[in-house]
């Protein structure tokens, strides 16, 4: 199992492919979302294994890494780009799912030497959480983490991405997940993201009900010579409900780079 310690905390990570075999200018670095792990991305890191090194963490307190959450999405950034140090990555094409969207921007606005591209997705500048769901995560948890997954999916999703996707949220456990949120719930860079300089894929499911499209539409048109992509029949992870667009799209923009 592949570790790295970062401030007395090991942080598992999985990866495929190779550096030998880069074709856009640098690893592909995928980041998971509030309460979840890099189980998420085990699609993807198959599918980019023959096109580039790719690379899946599981963020502090999440999946196989030790140690608490972070209280703020700077304080994951930080611990994203320590991430990199550790593995000797000077610069990375960061793809970035919901609350890992938001680590992504916050890497590209601080530290933009770091990043050669970003992929956002399910996410926006401002991720403001309901009231009720916060509440919620700290008085009851697995009622609130169901209602939480019902709405991350469109309506025709498979039941087993649904119940795979609640069983990681429930063993990530109330005080990290609460976290999360809480951490999106404060995160607000709609005044820097037009100083993204690094080449932009936003990409969203159309009936994403979490971050809705329009706060793709809102990154698309505030970050320099962004693309949008909206994936039909998906939801706030279009990566598990429609692989294929989704890698194609990925692939696509890749390309571009």
């Amino acid at each position: 199992m592949p570790r790295v310690k970062i401030a007395d905390q090991e942080i598992y990570y999985a990866a495929r492919g190779s550096d030998d075999l880069i074709r856009p200018p640098a690893p592909l670095v995928f980041v998971h979302g509030a309460g979840d792990s890099h189980l998420l991305w085990n699609g993807q890191l198959a599918a980019f294994a023959d096109v580039t090194r790719a690379i899946a963490l599981d963020l502090p307190g999440h999946g196989r890494s030790h140690g608490a959450g972070r209280a703020t999405i700077l304080d994951y950034a930080l611990t994203v780009r320590a991430f990199l140090d550790a593995l000797k990555i000077d610069r990375a094409i960061l793809v970035g799912n919901s609350m890992g969207g938001a680590i992504a921007q916050s890497l590209a606005v601080e530290f933009p030497a770091r990043v050669v591209g970003l992929a956002l997705v399910g996410t926006g500048a401002k991720l403001r959480v309901a009231p009720q769901f916060l509440q919620g995560l700290a008085t009851d948890f697995e009622t609130t983490a169901r209602v939480l997954v019902e709405n991350y999916f469109a309506p025709n999703a498979s039941p087993h991405l649904r119940a795979k996707s609640l069983e990681q949220l429930v063993r990530t456990g109330s005080i990290v997940a609460f976290g999360d949120f809480a951490a999106c719930d404060t995160f607000d860079l709609r005044e820097r993201i037009p100083t993204i300089s690094a080449p932009t894929l936003v990409l969203c499911g159309a009936q994403d009900k979490m971050t809705p499209p329009r706060a793709s539409e809102y990154l698309a048109q505030h970050i320099p010579r962004a693309q949008l992509v909206i994936l039909p029949d998906a939801g706030h992870l279009p990566m598990l409900e429609q692989p294929r667009a989704f890698d194609a799209a990925l692939c696509a923009w890749l390309r571009t780079l």
